[in-house]
């Protein structure tokens, strides 16, 4: 265990070692849609996902790369004079386009000043053999990683939120991107509809035995104007306490190989946006609440997992 002050792995651990400077980074949004949003897979999204397609803290569409990554990098110079960036494709699926014009958008961002990563947020339904090619090409010049959103190993809680694939899809494309030897980050939700804590740990359980490098922790959000809205009103979702949210991020850590980088803890929502729950806006609390926890039960990242 050698992560600084942490009792985990963390992306910003991770990042100065592998750069030797403090790196962050530049969300984006490359006006790109969704197969689960336009009809060819499904429509209306996932029942949680933003009108912004999870893009809400990204630049605008409506503006080039090199504008949007201008714009974003004059805001973060605020908080941090110095640093290298990543640039980071959030919004939508970054692979569900033609594949030239994926590569003029990479480019485009990979060839700002600074830039050291490429980070592109996708689905695994969304890797057909050429683009896997391009990642694999752009992976000799920065280092890439793409992001899955997984969000459950459960298939009833898939057809609930209307993921739109299979866990078999999943291993298929985690295994297409791995072949090529790029990065692949998890993001997994706790708090979906019907989801006891066990079915969240067994999505963990089923994570730290696959060939992931990092993975993303998100609280369940109910955001306005998101089909998920519904299922509320109706009485269908009922959100976590921040307690028991702690409990179970720590536990979970337990469950994770310590070579696994844990990319977040927490999810963002804008606070205009949200519904519930309103705890949730406290992150500094919330991330600080992890690490007394962490402390006082003397447990770290992968510490149960010879226990199971």
């Amino acid at each position: 265990m050698n992560w600084g002050d942490k009792r985990y792995y963390s992306l910003n651990y991770y990042l100065r070692e592998k750069f030797k400077c403090k790196v962050y980074k530049i969300s984006l949004d490359a006006g790109f849609s969704c197969p689960n949003r336009d009809g060819k897979i499904g429509t209306g999204g996932c029942i949680f996902c933003s009108e912004r397609g999870a893009g809400d803290f990204a630049g605008s569409s409506e503006l080039s790369i090199h504008q949007q990554f201008t714009n974003v990098k004059k805001v973060m110079s605020k908080k941090w004079k110095d640093g290298k960036f990543i640039a980071y494709f959030q919004a939508y699926t970054n692979t569900y386009a033609p594949v030239e014009e994926l590569r003029q958008k990479y480019e485009e961002a990979i060839k700002e000043e600074g830039v050291v990563a490429l980070a592109i947020a996708t689905r695994p339904d969304c890797l057909p053999k050429e683009v896997l090619d391009l990642l694999e090409e752009l992976s000799k010049k920065v280092y890439v990683w793409v992001e899955l959103g997984l969000q459950t190993v459960n298939e009833n809680t898939a057809l609930t939120i209307n993921r739109g694939y299979s866990l078999e899809v999943f291993e298929s494309g985690l295994k297409s991107l791995r072949e090529r030897g790029i990065d692949v980050v998890c993001h997994v939700i706790f708090g979906l509809p019907a989801e006891s804590q066990e079915d969240m740990l067994d999505t963990i359980r089923y994570l730290s035995k696959k060939d992931i490098q990092g993975i993303k922790f998100h609280l369940l959000h109910l955001m306005k104007n998101t089909p998920m809205v519904g299922l509320y009103n109706d009485g269908g979702l009922s959100f976590m306490e921040q307690e028991e949210y702690t409990e179970l991020i720590c536990s979970a850590l337990t469950l994770l190989p310590q070579k696994i980088v844990i990319h977040r803890l927490t999810g963002d929502s804008p606070r205009s946006l949200l519904i519930g729950p309103m705890w949730s806006l406290k992150k500094w609390e919330i991330l600080n609440s992890i690490d007394n926890l962490l402390k006082s039960k003397n447990i770290f990242q992968g510490s149960a997992i010879d226990e199971n």
